[in-house]
């Protein structure tokens, strides 16, 4: 398996950039994951809403929000969240937030 490593970080992940220990999720976790596997060089408030809103649902249901629910709770259109996560609320959100790949449509 690949790892990611910055500020004295190594995480590992699957092929897909997604961590293979999710229990190894924090801030700087997100931070390493955001700019190494998506290209966002710094996580704004923003970012931070999103991800803690898809943290926080998946850790009362042990899944990924849908989109919408995504987008309802965190009051940004899908467009909005595109540009925060160019690779989508799926991949990108969901990768950052230190989720596993969602299955199927999210």
């Amino acid at each position: 398996m690949p790892f990611i490593e910055g500020k004295g970080k190594k995480l590992e992940v699957n092929e897909e950039g997604f961590l293979i220990n999710p229990e190894e999720w924090n801030t700087e976790a997100a931070e390493l994951l955001a700019r190494e596997e998506e290209g966002i060089q710094k996580l704004t408030e923003d970012h931070w809403k999103v991800i803690h809103y898809i943290r926080g649902y998946y850790q009362e249901k042990k899944l990924a929000p849908m989109v919408r629910k995504v987008c309802k709770n965190t009051e940004f259109q899908l467009k909005y969240i595109y540009e925060l996560f160019p690779s989508g609320p799926a991949k990108g959100a969901c990768k950052v937030a230190g989720l596993p790949k969602p299955d199927g449509c999210v």
